[in-house]
């Protein structure tokens, strides 16, 4: 790994999401407990401008703190290598989203893979963002999924616990096989069974990247059109994962907060297509 010269460049290099521990980018007050990948991207980066772009975006609940938006698929929450434009950050900038130690992430709590459809909430200050990483620390944000699946589960509700980490042989996979696993729990029922497919509702308990994909491909019940870990559909063209719930307590008190998202047009045609 090249030398960092100074403080100063290591810092710009965290601020800038060069740094990433076990394949996730994580801010400079982060503690290492030992036997992560430390892997740092010390080509020189050019500093995101993060302008707004209008979008038409559906927010499912919004007030002074923090709003919960409805992401389309085929948008990348954030900029990053490759996406430095078009993104769900920039789509909200308007909005006052703010928070958090990586200037090109405002507000941003958790994410959806780019082409997964649904809820994720969004803090609009520094206090509302702590607050809110609590909460996914505490496992008080309650998310739920609608996954298409090809196969039919052995059991109505199942809950699957195995560890999750950068593959041993693609880093640009997530896996089971792995040498920095991390805990992930991923709970699952069935709310539709069909003649060679499952859809099936899920809750995450951890929030690991790819999770529920891994999870479900490694008992063999692979997401419909995700073309790395599950089914490819070519009549579809995006895997068949929504976040179509989403809960938490208010971290500023004044009880829960709850949005729901119906399933996109193309999932219910795909839905219809495999039903018949």
């Amino acid at each position: 790994m090249p030398e960092v010269a100074s403080r100063a460049e290591a810092e710009r290099l965290l601020a800038g999401g060069a740094v990433r521990v076990d394949g996730e980018p994580r801010p400079k007050s982060h503690r290492l407990a030992g036997g992560e990948l430390l892997e740092v991207d010390a080509a020189e980066r050019r500093d995101v401008a993060l302008e707004p772009e209008t979008r038409d975006l559906r927010i499912a609940y919004e007030d002074e703190q923090l709003l919960v938006v409805d992401k389309p698929a085929g948008m990348v929450v954030h900029p990053s290598a490759g996406h430095s434009g078009g993104t769900l950050v920039q789509a909200l900038l308007e909005r006052g989203i703010a928070g958090g130690d990586v200037p090109e992430r405002p507000g941003i709590v958790h994410r959806l893979d780019r082409d997964t459809s649904g809820l994720l909430v969004v803090a609009r200050s520094q206090e509302a963002y702590a607050r809110l990483q609590d909460l996914v620390r505490q496992r008080a944000l309650d998310r739920r999924y609608l996954a298409l699946v090809r196969g039919r589960p052995r059991s109505r509700t199942g809950r699957i616990e195995a560890p999750i980490g950068r593959d041993r042989h693609d880093p640009l996979r997530r896996s089971l096989d792995t040498d920095t696993p991390r805990e992930a729990i991923t709970h699952f029922e069935v709310e539709r069974l069909l003649s060679k497919h499952a859809l099936l509702s899920i809750r995450l308990e951890t929030g690991r990247t790819h999770q529920i994909r891994v999870h479900l491909a490694a008992i063999d019940l692979p997401v419909v059109g995700d073309p790395v870990y599950g089914v490819p559909d070519p009549d579809l063209g995006r895997q068949f994962l929504h976040a179509n719930r989403l809960s938490f307590p208010h971290p500023f008190g004044g009880g829960t907060v709850e949005a729901e998202s119906p399933l996109p047009d193309e999932l219910q045609a795909a839905l219809a297509r495999l039903a018949s």
